[in-house]
């Protein structure tokens, strides 16, 4: 009975990690920007995580650089299954401007697979709200399918 209700409830309401690979702030700031009251995601569900080992969802910003790679690749690895993986802005999917530089090592489907990617730069926050409702869908889907 319980684990019904624990199941239906994380559902509805994902935590969130961030990592941050390297980048210039500019979606971090536009990630926390939806947690104030003009956006106000928590109204949604979301909620950050304080520990990967409490989310379901991972937001990865920034390229991912030679000195954050294994960094970021074990704490997405800290998450437990099933998880989903968004990238945030145009860097974790393609480099952006940082591209060819010698310490970016992205883009971070090389390593892991993302299953939502949001792009832009920075994303607008509208983009970033139906990104993570995508992610929410695909969390949903998963679990489903991790039960059956």
């Amino acid at each position: 009975m319980f684990r019904n209700l624990i199941a239906s409830s994380a559902a509805k309401s994902p935590w969130l990690f961030h990592i941050n690979a390297g980048s210039c702030n500019g979606c971090d700031i536009e990630l926390v920007a939806l947690l104030t009251p003009r956006y106000d995601v928590e109204r949604l569900g979301f909620k950050l995580a304080g520990t990967p080992r409490h989310a379901d969802i991972v937001v990865v910003t920034g390229p991912v650089t030679a000195q954050s790679k294994d960094r970021v690749l074990r704490t997405i690895s800290q998450v437990p299954e099933p998880r989903v993986i968004v990238t945030l802005g145009s860097c974790p999917c393609s480099g952006n401007v940082f591209k060819g530089s010698y310490s970016v090592v992205g883009p971070l489907d090389k390593y892991v697979p993302v299953d939502v990617a949001i792009a832009g730069c920075a994303p607008k926050p509208e983009a970033i709200i139906h990104g993570l409702a995508m992610a929410t869908q695909i969390l949903k889907e998963k679990k489903k399918g991790a039960k059956a």
